[in-house]
């Protein structure tokens, strides 16, 4: 790509959404965290309607961006998972939306 599109690009809020966070399924994990402190992994699963193995995966991929913190424990026998957003993820969120926000309001009615 050429300095002069990537220029371009760089102007644009579309070029600038992050992927990451824009498949659904993340997206949906991000929202969920955004508006409350903390949540434990079962809630979340519950919430967003993703299977263990599903949710399990985009959790991975948002530790290892940064945006999300995974805390495992163990309550008496039992696993304890809890995911909180990190302020990078915090941040990433904030972005994103922002990002967003304009895209969509640049779109015609």
């Amino acid at each position: 790509m050429s300095t002069q599109k990537q220029d371009s690009n760089a102007k644009k809020p579309a070029a600038e959404i992050d992927r990451l966070i824009h498949e659904p399924a993340r997206f949906n994990i991000m929202a969920h965290l955004y508006v409350i402190e903390s949540a434990d992994f079962l809630f979340l699963m519950r919430q967003t309607g993703l299977t263990k193995g599903n949710l399990s995966s985009h959790m991975s991929k948002l530790e290892t961006a940064g945006y999300i913190e995974v805390e495992k424990e163990f309550v008496g026998k039992k696993p304890h998972t809890m995911l909180r957003l990190t302020e990078a993820g915090r941040t990433s969120f904030n972005e994103y939306r922002q990002n967003m926000k304009q895209v969509l309001n640049k779109l015609p009615e």
